[in-house]
């Protein structure tokens, strides 16, 4: 039975908000979608509701090949394989040489913002995938440049509000966040548009925050103060390492603070609103329903 649509990493927080859209948002027929994950036993709510699953293993060409072939558009969600340098863009390359097997007609992707020249550690991996995908023959092809999520501040916002302190190695850059279900109905959107060109979205909220404003925010909504304290990034990486995160990870995350010091994460589009017709949730208002969740975490 061929479906139109596949979402891998359906199992995911992104892929379980793409299948929400594509079905309530869009309306799309669940017998219409595939959901591909390593897990599909994972998926039996949404089997129940009609959708079909398959196996989609990055490390298994084969999976991939029998799961494409029975769908119009794949969706490829990055996998989140970051603590292998490298191995994240292997998984990539493999699932678009068998999205070319398969006869795949559109396939979309989800990268970052400028992964061109970037100093973030993992930027390699989305640079390489959008390489393979514009080198391919898949006909239509849609990249998705996806902004981080509101929902990652909480990495950060767990000690900050803990200990007072946001060490800080991003010199006073800022990030234009996107709620992450703000991204699934946008990547939903452009999964069921008719449009079959070749096509560049980058999806951001509508301001750029300092870690002094988003600080300043959180520390409102908990009712604690938190101080940014800007350090070096090796200061950064030695402090997380000491936090118990192994270093080649540290150093990962510590990247995305200089990322963020040159300015590759602030640019704002309205490519959220041209894919959804809608403004994206604004981040203080979601910081403000977030008030209890980070006032648990003050101590």
């Amino acid at each position: 039975m061929t479906a139109k649509y596949l979402v891998t990493g359906a199992s995911g927080k992104l892929g379980q908000s793409v299948l929400r859209h594509l079905t309530e948002t869009y309306q799309v027929a669940p017998g219409d979608i595939i959901a591909g994950s390593r897990k599909p036993e994972t998926l039996s709510e949404w089997v129940a509701k009609g959708i079909q699953t398959r196996v989609v293993d990055f490390d298994d060409a084969a999976s991939m090949e029998k799961a494409f072939a029975e769908a119009g558009r794949v969706l490829i969600i990055s996998t989140d394989a970051l603590d292998r340098p490298g191995h994240r863009l292997i998984q990539h390359k493999a699932a678009i040489a068998a999205a070319e097997k398969a006869g795949v007609q559109h396939l979309l992707y989800t990268s970052m913002p400028e992964p061109a020249n970037s100093p973030l550690l993992f930027a390699p991996d989305h640079e390489g995938t959008e390489a393979a995908i514009k080198a391919s023959t898949i006909p239509a092809w849609t990249i998705l440049r996806n902004n981080w999520y509101f929902e990652n501040v909480f990495l950060s916002a767990s000690s900050a509000l803990a200990s007072g302190h946001w060490y800080s190695a991003a010199a006073g850059g800022g990030i234009a966040h996107i709620l992450r279900d703000d991204i699934g109905r946008a990547v939903a959107a452009a999964l069921v548009a008719p449009t079959e060109g070749k096509t560049v979205y980058t999806l951001t909220g509508t301001k750029a925050y300092s870690h002094a404003d988003i600080a300043a925010l959180i520390g409102a909504a908990a009712g604690k103060k938190i101080s940014v304290v800007e350090v070096p990034l090796e200061g950064l990486v030695q402090g997380m390492v000491g936090a118990g995160l192994p270093e080649p990870l540290a150093r990962v995350f510590a990247s995305v603070d200089t990322m963020i010091g040159v300015g590759g994460l602030a640019k704002v589009t309205a490519d959220y609103k041209t894919l959804t017709g809608l403004e994206p949730q604004g981040f203080e208002a979601w910081v403000d329903s977030q008030a209890a969740a980070f006032n648990a975490l003050v101590k």
